[in-house]
C-alpha cells in the first residue's frame, strides 16, 4: 500500500508544475495590456505607465517572471490582486465556501437520484424505463450549461416567478455570516425567512449545475449493475429465494458501488468547471464569477492563483479516490 501511494504522489508533482506553467501562460496569451485595464478611461500619463510596468515586473523576460512567480508558489506566495491589492489567497478563500456550497448541493442532488435512476434502469434493461431513464441522461448530459441556465431562468424565475434570477440572499435580509455557507449562516441567524430565501436561491444553480454529473453518475450506475446482475452469486441469490430488493440492493448495488464511487470522485473536476459557467449566469459571489471577472480585468496573480488552487483541489481529490480504491479494491495496488 506505501508503494500504491508513493507512486501516486509521485505523478502528484509534474503535474503540479505542470499547471503552474498553464495558469501563468494562459493569461499572457490573451489580448489585451493589464496595466490599460487598470487605467479604465481615464488613462494615465506614459510616465505612470513606465513605473507601473517595472513596479509588476513587466520589464524582466517571460522566463523571469515565471520563476519568481513559482519561487513565489513554492514560498506559499500566490501575490496581490492587480485591482484591489487584496492577496490572493484571502479573497479565494473568502469566496470558496460559496462555491462549496453550490457544489456540495448539486453533487447530493447528483446522487440522490442518479443513483436510483441507474438502478431501476438496470433492473429494468431493454424496458420502457430504462429508455425513458437513459435517453433523459444523455440530454442531460448533452445540454449546454448556459442554455439550460437561461430556459430554467425563463421558465421559473421569468414566467412562474418561483425562484429568484440571481444572487445568494435577498436584500431585505443582512446578517453576519461567520461560515461563508448561506444555508447555514441564514438559518443560525434566526430571522424569519431568511433560511427559505437562501434556498430558493440556491434551486436552480444547484439543479443547473447538478445535471451533468446526475447524468454521469446514472449511466455509470447502470453500467456497473448491469455487469454485476450477471455474476453467479447474483443467480445463486434469487436461486435462493431472496427478495428482488435484497439481491439487488444489498448484493449488487453494494458491489457495483466501487467504479460509481470514483466517477463520483472524479466529478470534483466537472463541478468546478461548471461552476464558472453557472455562477456568473446567476451572479454567485464565488470562484467562478470571480476567476472571469479576473480574466476580463486581465487581472494576472488572480487567475493564475485562481486556477492553480483549482487545480490542486481536483488534484487532491483524485489522490484521495485512488487511495481509496486502492483500499476498497487490493488488486488495484499493483497496477
Amino acid at each position: 500500500m506505501l508503494n500504491f501511494l508513493l507512486m501516486r504522489i509521485l505523478t502528484f508533482v509534474p503535474t503540479f508544475f505542470g499547471v503552474t506553467i498553464i495558469s501563468f501562460a494562459f493569461i499572457r496569451v490573451l489580448p489585451g495590456d493589464p496595466i490599460v485595464v487598470m487605467a479604465g478611461e481615464r488613462g494615465m500619463s506614459q510616465e505612470r505607465y513606465d513605473q507601473l510596468y517595472h513596479q509588476l515586473g513587466f520589464d524582466k523576460p517571460v522566463i523571469s517572471q515565471y520563476f519568481d512567480y513559482l519561487v513565489g508558489v513554492l514560498q506559499g506566495d500566490l501575490g496581490n490582486s492587480f485591482v484591489t491589492k487584496k492577496p490572493v489567497w484571502d479573497e479565494f478563500f473568502s469566496l470558496f465556501p460559496a462555491t462549496l456550497e453550490l457544489s456540495i448541493c448539486a453533487i447530493v442532488l447528483a446522487v440522490v437520484l442518479g443513483l436510483p435512476a441507474g438502478v431501476i434502469a438496470a433492473v429494468n434493461r431493454g424496458k420502457f424505463f430504462d429508455r425513458l431513464l437513459m435517453s433523459s441522461a444523455l440530454i442531460g448530459y448533452s445540454m449546454p450549461i448556459f442554455w439550460w441556465a437561461l430556459l430554467l431562468i425563463i421558465v421559473f424565475s421569468g414566467m412562474a416567478g418561483l425562484t429568484p434570477v440571481s444572487g445568494r440572499m435577498s436584500l431585505m435580509f443582512y446578517f453576519d455570516t461567520p461560515t461563508g455557507f448561506m444555508l447555514i449562516d441564514s438559518f443560525l441567524s434566526g430571522q424569519k425567512g431568511a433560511f427559505v430565501s437562501a434556498v430558493k436561491h440556491l434551486i436552480l444553480p444547484t439543479v443547473v449545475l447538478g445535471t451533468i454529473p446526475l447524468a454521469v453518475i446514472a449511466r455509470q450506475t447502470r453500467s456497473a449493475m448491469l455487469e454485476v446482475l450477471s455474476e453467479d452469486y447474483i443467480r445463486t441469490a434469487r436461486a435462493k429465494g431472496l427478495p428482488p430488493l435484497r439481491v439487488n440492493g444489498l448484493h449488487a448495488l453494494r458491489n457495483a458501488m466501487i467504479p460509481v464511487i470514483t466517477v463520483i470522485g472524479l466529478m470534483v473536476g466537472t463541478l468546478l468547471a461548471g461552476a464558472i459557467l453557472t455562477e456568473t449566469i446567476f451572479s454567485w459571489p464565488g470562484i467562478g464569477k470571480w476567476m472571469v471577472d479576473s480574466i476580463f480585468r486581465r487581472d494576472y496573480p488572480v487567475v493564475q492563483g485562481g486556477l492553480l488552487l483549482i487545480s490542486v483541489m481536483v488534484m487532491i481529490v483524485n489522490l484521495t479516490v485512488d487511495v481509496l480504491y486502492g483500499l476498497i479494491n487490493p488488486r488495484i495496488r499493483k497496477t
